[in-house]
């Protein structure tokens, strides 16, 4: 049944810009997994067959990829002062901190809502060695709900998919778990408050079953552990210390695992 799904979400995705037809995401198709390594700088190159990521605080983290792609996630403007000037940026809308209109010198910026209030937004984006997507999900807006305010952005490298669960409101439906297929690292909210409650979250992630979960936008410990203790009999729990993670096929985790990264900026604690 998923199988089809997920088949027959592929069959009706959208053209690209160019007006050609998309090729099929590789999420759905094949497996992989991380592996962790001592912290670099992020101006060292990624090692052939990885993805670099960084947790820069909140719900920022660089994705770098082997081909020298910097990528930034729910960017907000507010980089670490050693930070590169990424090459793509992400972002989210449902509160400011997850978004900017400061984007000067940035070539590329993919917003996770479009102009066009209830319309999603469609990225489909092949850059060097990298694709990013999205999969548009509904937010909480002055006590409605709009459809299609913002995305979950998978970013696919070095054989790797990786998926940003961002300012999510609400539990994917079935069709965005086949629009998202196979995630091998995922970046998921856990305050329980401003996204969404924390059991609902954890249904999420237990769903997902990515082979590394990286907590954000978690506050505070109290937040943290609670998280960490519900997901305890389903997944490994790591601290490997520092703010960074290289992931890679060769990595594989034997049981699904969450590493929880310390921010590379204290900065302040956004909704």
């Amino acid at each position: 049944m998923r199988l089809a799904l997920a088949a027959a979400v592929i069959a009706v995705l959208p053209l690209a810009a160019q007006g050609q037809e998309r090729r099929p995401s590789h999420c759905i198709a094949i497996a992989g997994g991380p592996e962790r390594i001592q912290q670099a700088a992020w101006s060292d190159p990624v090692p052939e067959r990885s993805v670099r990521l960084s947790f820069l605080g909140h719900a920022m983290f660089l994705i770098q990829t082997p081909g020298g792609l910097d990528i930034v996630t729910d960017f907000n403007g507010n980089l670490h002062p050693n930070a590169p000037v990424p090459d793509v940026v992400t972002m989210n809308r449902a509160h400011s901190s997850h978004w900017t209109d400061r984007v000067e010198g940035i070539p590329h910026v993919l917003r996770g809502w479009s102009d066009q209030f209830g319309v999603a937004a469609d990225h489909y984006l092949t850059l060097d060695d990298a694709l990013i997507r999205n999969v548009p999900t509904d937010i909480r807006s002055f006590g409605t709900v709009e459809e299609s305010g913002n995305s979950i952005f998978v970013f696919e490298a070095g054989g790797l998919c990786i998926a940003h669960l961002g300012h999510l409101h609400h539990e994917p439906t079935d069709e965005d778990y086949a629009r998202l297929g196979r995630v091998d690292v995922l970046l998921v909210p856990v305050d329980g408050s401003y996204t969404m409650e924390q059991a609902a979250m954890m249904r999420v992630v237990s769903r997902l079953n990515s082979s590394v979960v990286i907590p954000m936008h978690w506050f505070g410990p109290a937040r943290l552990e609670t998280f960490l203790t519900g997901m305890s009999g389903q997944f490994a729990i790591q601290r490997p210390g520092g703010s960074e993670y290289l992931a890679s096929l060769r990595g594989l985790p034997d049981r699904p695992t969450v590493v929880v990264l310390e921010p590379a900026s204290s900065g302040r604690s956004w909704p």
